[in-house]
Order: C-alpha cells, then sequence, then structure tokens
C-alpha cells in the first residue's frame, strides 16, 4: 500500500522533523511538500530530507495571485507521488492524525474500514494552554488540553481533512476534501466518519464539517494544534494564510480555536510502538549533521522575528491581548443552537454563486 501525504510549508522548520517522523510511523509511505518563499531554512531541510530519501521536495515560490496553497494542489494533482498513490491525505503542519485502533497505524485503519472510499478526519482543536514562549519541544507532548469531543460553536471546529482511496472517484486534490468527482464512480463512493459510520450521501461531494452531536473520534481523529505558544502564534500570524480568501491570524482566529477544557494524551501512549517508533525517527533525524543544525537554525529564526516584531506597536498589542484573554468556554447547547439557526437562515437566504 501506498499512503502519500501532501504538504505546503513556509518557514516551520522548527515543526517539520516531528511531523514526518509522526507520521511516517504511522504508516504514511510517501510525502510530497512544496515550499513557499522560506526564510528559516525550511527549504534547506527538505533538500536535505530529500537527499536523505525520506521525501519529494518542489519549491513553490510566488507570486501566486490565486495563493500559495491553490497553486500547489494544482500542480501536485499530475505529481507521480500523488498519481501512483493507493490513498491521498492533504494536511497541514500543525495537523497530526491520531488513530486510535489497533497499532495505531493507517493499516490498521484501513482495516477497521475496508470499505472505505474516504474518511473523514474531524479536527480536535488543542489549545494554548497558557504557553507563552518559544520552545523546541515537540508540539504533541506540550500541548495536550483539547476541545471536548462535541460541541456546536464554532462550526468550524467540526471541519474535516480527507484520507481518500485514490480509485478515481476523485480527479483533483481540495483543501478539506477531495474535488471534481467522477460521475461515473462518485455514486459507489463510501464515506465514513472517525468513528466508523456510514455517512450520508451529501459527504461524497460537498459536506467539510461533521455532525458535531455525536463522538467522530473514536477510530480516528485529526489533533489540530492550530495556536502553538503565544510567541509562535504571532510569527504564525506575520507569516499569513495560505489561502489568498482566508481570514487573517487575529484575535477571533484565537478565540475561535483556544479550547483547554479536556486533556487528551492519546496521542501519547507510553506503551505505543507507534510512539517509539516516531520519537526513534525524530531523534535520528535530529542527530543528522545537516538536519539538526538546520532545525536549530530555524527555532532561533523564530525567535528573532519574535524579537523584530515586538518592535511594532500593532504586533505588541496583539501579544498584549493574547497574554490578557483566557481560554475558550464552550457554548451551552442553548446558545449555541440560536447562532447555528440564525446561521442555516443566511445560508438558505444568500444569493447563489454564478460560476
Amino acid at each position: 500500500m501506498r499512503a502519500t501525504a501532501l504538504l505546503g510549508v513556509k518557514n516551520e522548520g522548527a515543526f517539520l522533523l516531528e511531523w514526518l517522523a509522526h507520521h511516517r510511523a504511522c504508516g504514511f509511505t510517501d510525502f510530497l511538500l512544496y515550499s513557499n518563499d522560506c526564510s528559516d531554512g525550511t527549504d534547506a531541510m527538505l533538500d536535505r530530507l530529500a537527499q536523505l530519501g525520506w521525501l519529494t521536495h518542489i519549491r513553490n515560490d510566488g507570486p501566486h495571485p490565486e495563493g500559495p496553497q491553490w497553486a500547489m494542489l494544482k500542480a501536485a494533482d499530475k505529481h507521480p507521488a500523488i498519481t501512483g498513490a493507493d490513498w491521498l491525505l492533504f494536511s497541514d503542519i500543525d495537523e497530526f492524525v491520531n488513530i486510535h485502533v489497533g497499532d495505531r497505524t493507517l493499516k490498521a485503519l484501513f482495516a477497521a474500514l475496508p470499505d472505505a472510499t474516504a474518511i473523514a478526519l474531524t479536527w480536535r482543536m488543542f489549545g494554548n494552554a497558557g504557553a507563552i514562549e518559544i520552545s523546541d519541544q515537540p508540539i504533541t507532548e506540550t500541548f495536550t488540553l483539547a476541545a471536548p469531543v462535541s460541541f456546536a460553536w464554532p462550526w468550524r471546529a467540526q471541519l474535516f481533512k480527507t484520507l481518500f482511496r485514490n480509485d478515481g472517484s476523485y480527479r483533483k486534490l481540495g483543501v478539506h476534501r477531495p474535488r471534481s468527482p467522477n460521475p461515473d464512480l462518485v455514486a459507489q463512493a463510501r464515506w465514513f466518519d472517525g468513528s466508523g459510520r456510514a455517512l450520508p450521501a451529501s459527504f461524497a461531494q460537498r459536506r467539510i464539517f461533521s455532525d458535531y452531536s455525536r463522538d467522530n473520534y473514536q477510530l480516528v481523529q485529526l489533533n489540530h494544534y492550530a495556536l502553538g505558544s503565544m510567541q509562535n502564534y504571532l510569527v504564525k500570524a506575520d507569516r499569513g494564510r495560505a489561502n489568498r480568501d482566508a481570514s487573517a491570524f487575529d484575535m477571533s482566529y484565537w478565540v475561535e480555536r483556544n479550547f483547554s477544557e479536556i486533556e487528551d494524551r492519546s496521542i501519547l501512549q507510553p506503551d505505543s510502538s507507534l510512539q517509539s517508533n516516531s520519537a526513534a525517527l525524530r531523534a535520528e533525524l535530529r542527530a543528522d549533521p545537516i538536519l539538526g543544525p538546520l532545525h536549530d537554525q530555524a527555532v532561533a529564526w523564530r525567535r528573532a522575528r519574535f524579537d523584530s516584531l515586538m518592535q511594532q506597536e500593532p504586533w505588541r498589542a496583539l501579544f498584549g491581548r493574547l497574554l490578557m484573554t483566557p481560554a475558550s468556554h464552550t457554548l451551552q447547547p442553548e446558545r449555541a443552537a440560536y447562532l447555528l439557526r440564525h446561521a442555516q437562515v443566511a445560508v438558505q437566504t444568500a444569493p447563489v454563486k454564478q460560476s
């Protein structure tokens, strides 16, 4: 089985080795990475990883009128690492596949869902938990407080990424789900949620978020470390969004994702071969005479970039707000339902966009 993970990165060398080690231990066999106008040495790290046979690296430097993410997806559609794969996932570097079944690898997940064309990996938001400074510690070990299993608002917390079979049912990659369904095949496509339940036909062609009233994580979840430490968040906000049409990283983004209500250490199970394999792979990469110093350089770059941003009042103001704002709390069901009712009315009355 050949499973390819697609990833786009910009100035994220400090997180790269942990993400790769975890997903190789999970069972991904191929990695196709695009780098965008890096200043921290991420592109040099990817060149070295390509030399070591870990991945394929393509530079995706701009300008990109549609945004670097869509430029990457369009280019990747025809790449052999994509066309030759059995399974595909487009991910971000702050998203970690967290499998709960069997030996916690893709092989075990696919054995649990043998009829799946696509598996919706619902985000589980991991909050900041009060972390302030940039530290060179694994993200998965640093941030272990998350959102509850189910809650209704904000609806973005129920978004998913799609792990899907490359069987021709879909002909193009997308951000949250595959696009361009093949009319001859998509009617037979079978979608399942992260708890192994068959999903309705609406998921085969248009849905991008899960049913909030269910536990969508019994077999697999997608740990989403969207915030990180407060200092790292400033550097992330300075970098900007990969999607041209997406809103900026600001206080609204922070508040809608800073849930630290439930401890979830499932990705760190100490008796799991996945955890030990991931740690061993990470240590092996850090020990490389080229990768190790480049990783250290990327961490130092982030700290220097934060210090530079703090010389400007708008960034100091944002950092001050982060320090003053407590963790977000989930809304009581009746308040969330009130918001959802109005959202549904807005969707139903919105004018139809002409393609």
